[in-house]
């Protein structure tokens, strides 16, 4: 026992009154309830241990194989996208009062935390023309499937109008949410023009619609017109929501909450958080005053003290852990607050004008890469609709070829489709931000044009 996890300090002895005080006779039988296909029948065959610097040079070895934004010219984006981050951002987070915090349940000792939660809240709000932020969540999907829980417990109606628009992960996970809710979740299609159709929502919605989740830009870049989708909605007092994976892109294009949005809900990554491999990541959500009460997580509020001091404290604090288990309105268990503190000072850093350069800068140089690859004999873009950073490019060929084909050239493409719409399978999903060079955006055209040819 000690030889093969030398890391437990107890011996066999203590294992076996350990085993007889939860009433097994083996380790294995408190993993019956895992099926066994799901099970190794052995243990992994790991090489024999290895000293630090061994397996520094042997992990290394192992990463050095990875395609990241440091080795290769990067074009893939759908929800994760490679944005600079400046140096200042890593090195505050590393600040012990930060790194080490938990939630702040003694404010007494915990203002620091809690003013960079709330400065975190108060950006949110103005960055997304919304009222009230909470303090944050685990990600861009669950936050979109609480908002759904939220527009239930607010409206208690039970049809969910999702477009087809939305991330095919996001809906995927509002589906898990509430499958045991009995909603009934409807599709909304995309028009030809790669936007949500609004005459099909105007059929589809009905007096016991509680939502209606958009996403913008959409999973295929395109901009929602969230205004006429809010006018549509407010016909049968349904609320509306705007997931937004892409945060940046409100740096340039107005926040859901200035056509008329309910909620606002999604992944904050593009604000200070590096790719890191899916994580992790920064879930938001901004809501109307109104919906305050049924918000999921906490609030951070600003009072004074008995001195006249400025104080802030934890004013809404909705979960289970708090309050009777039937009233909480969420069951998250803490917050991504470090991931919310970089977002908060990516922001701080950049400021408005630093956001819209940079969204700007992101803009022109995807329309200026959509317009230079659509030279290319065979290529057009898909859809017609006003994008941010993101188009679709329809190809005479097989786009997970074509894929394959980029990577061998150092470069990492775009989504192919297929994975979303079997019928796209000759359909691409580029992206281009502030960190692809005009050389990176011509070596890509130059690459494309040498595999279609």
């Amino acid at each position: 026992m000690t030889d093969v996890m030398r890391f437990l300090p107890q011996g066999e002895d203590d294992l076996r009154r350990m085993l007889e005080t939860v009433g097994v006779s083996a380790v294995s039988e408190l993993f019956a309830s895992i099926p066994a296909r799901l099970r190794l029948p052995s243990p992994p065959d790991l090489p024999p241990r290895q000293s630090e610097m061994e397996l520094r040079r042997t992990m290394g070895s192992m990463a050095s194989r990875n395609a990241t934004p440091a080795t290769h010219a990067w074009f893939l984006g759908a929800g994760a996208y490679n944005h600079y981050v400046p140096a200042a951002v890593g090195q505050l987070l590393l600040r012990s009062e930060f790194y080490t915090s938990y939630t702040p349940y003694q404010p007494e000792i915990s203002q620091g935390t809690l003013q960079a939660i709330f400065e975190y809240q108060s950006l949110m709000a103005s960055l997304t023309e919304l009222d009230v932020s909470n303090a944050s969540l685990y990600d861009g999907a669950s936050a979109a499937a609480e908002g759904v829980l939220l527009a239930h417990r607010a409206t208690r109606k039970k049809r969910v109008l999702l477009a087809d628009g939305l991330h095919p992960n996001y809906r995927r996970v509002v589906k898990t949410y509430v499958q045991h809710l009995g909603l009934e979740i409807v599709p909304i299609p995309v028009g030809a023009d790669g936007r949500t159709d609004l005459d099909a929502l105007a059929r589809l919605r009905d007096g016991d619609t509680a939502i209606v989740v958009l996403q913008s830009p959409n999973i295929f870049g395109c901009i929602e017109d969230v205004k006429q989708a809010v006018g549509i909605a407010r016909q049968v007092g349904a609320l509306v929501q705007v997931v937004v994976t892409e945060a940046l892109s409100m740096g340039l294009l107005h926040g859901p909450g200035h056509w008329g949005a309910d909620i606002a809900a999604g992944e904050g990554q593009s604000l200070g958080c590096p790719l890191q491999f899916g994580g992790p990541y920064l879930g938001f959500m901004v809501a109307r005053e109104a919906l305050t009460r049924q918000m999921p997580g906490r609030l951070v509020g600003a009072t004074v003290d008995v001195d006249g001091r400025q104080a802030y404290v934890l004013t809404l604090v909705t979960r289970e852990q708090h309050i009777r288990r039937e009233k909480a309105t969420s069951n998250i268990c803490t917050n991504q607050g470090l991931l919310a503190l970089a977002a908060t000072i990516q922001m701080c850093l950049l400021g408005k004008a630093g956001m819209r350069e940079v969204a700007e800068q992101n803009h022109s140089k995807a329309v200026w890469a959509r317009d230079l690859l659509a030279k290319i004999e065979g290529c057009r873009p898909r859809f017609s609709a006003p994008i941010f950073n993101e188009f679709v490019l329809d190809m005479p060929a097989d786009a997970s070829d074509v894929s394959d084909g980029l990577l061998a050239r150092g470069i990492v493409g775009g989504l192919p489709l297929a994975v979303i719409d079997e019928t796209m399978s000759r359909s691409m999903l580029f992206c281009v931000t502030e960190m692809n060079t005009r050389e990176e955006i011509e070596k890509l055209a130059a690459s494309l044009q040498e595999i279609l040819a």
